[in-house]
């Protein structure tokens, strides 16, 4: 697969989707897979014509996680850089001036559950599943992802997820206001929902946007504790990928 096909994308109706393409791989995220997707959401707000954004995976995935291969080899050194090269993707999507929505269409597991938590509103196919998975893997949370969850459905629900391993299927997703709505097609009914800001004008829905971003904590905007979350994040989870114990459970991941 060229590169280039690793994010495709494409605008309809003013409403531009984003497709992270890697089936075979489960769209396994590495730092060129991150790198397409940052560009791709800068494309989409530096054309006048896109008034929304949608992100999904392609295949039977939204997105499996952070590749196994980069994961282990941003252990080195150079590990923050390494890591934050994988994060840059959803963090283009959490940092967005655009209104987003991720069409969770399979499992979002790890990185993918962070990609799915950085837009601003989740759709559910049936076979979503929100997957932490952080530390089984023997990893410290990262990518703003302890943020993320309990902005989302709040400290208790995110310490089930994050400190015991709670999963979530499409309904318990809904339940626990991770998820908006399940959908047999979630693209198309998050195509649907992005009909709104793409019929407005779209000055009012950055601003919008803007405005509901800063009064959310007022004092800050929200996507400023997105960033001090994942650097909070990166020194302990740079202690944890450089251990024994996660380079073990990261070959046993790689066995299976």
């Amino acid at each position: 697969m060229a590169q280039s096909d690793l994010v495709l994308y494409r605008v309809d109706d003013h409403v531009a989707l984003i497709t992270v393409n890697d089936p075979d791989r489960r769209n396994a995220f590495t730092a060129e897979m991150s790198a397409l997707l940052r560009a791709a959401v800068e494309r989409a707000e530096a054309d006048a014509d896109v008034h929304a954004v949608v992100v999904t995976g392609a295949g039977k995935a939204f997105c499996a996680g952070a590749d196994l291969s980069a994961l282990g080899a941003a252990g080195g050194g150079a590990a923050e850089s390494g890591l934050t090269r994988i994060y840059d993707g959803f963090m283009a999507v959490g940092n967005c001036t655009l209104p987003t929505i991720a069409a969770v269409n399979g499992p979002a597991v790890g990185a993918g559950l962070n990609l799915a938590m950085a837009a601003d509103i989740r759709i559910a196919g049936p076979a979503a599943l929100f997957d932490a998975r952080f530390q089984k893997l023997g990893l410290h949370p990262g990518g703003g992802a302890t943020w993320m969850l309990q902005r989302a459905v709040g400290p208790q629900v995110a310490r089930a997820a994050l400190l015991f391993g709670m999963r979530f299927d499409a309904e318990s997703a809904v339940r626990q206001g991770l998820a908006l709505g399940v959908a047999d097609d979630p693209v198309a009914a998050a195509l649907e929902l992005a009909s709104g800001p793409a019929g407005a004008p779209r000055d009012v829905v950055l601003a919008t946007k803007a405005t509901m971003r800063a009064t959310a904590s007022p004092g800050a905007l929200d996507n400023e504790h997105h960033e001090l979350a994942m650097r909070t994040e990166l020194g302990p989870q740079v202690y944890s990928i450089q251990s024994p114990e996660f380079a073990a459970r990261l070959a046993a991941a790689r066995g299976k």
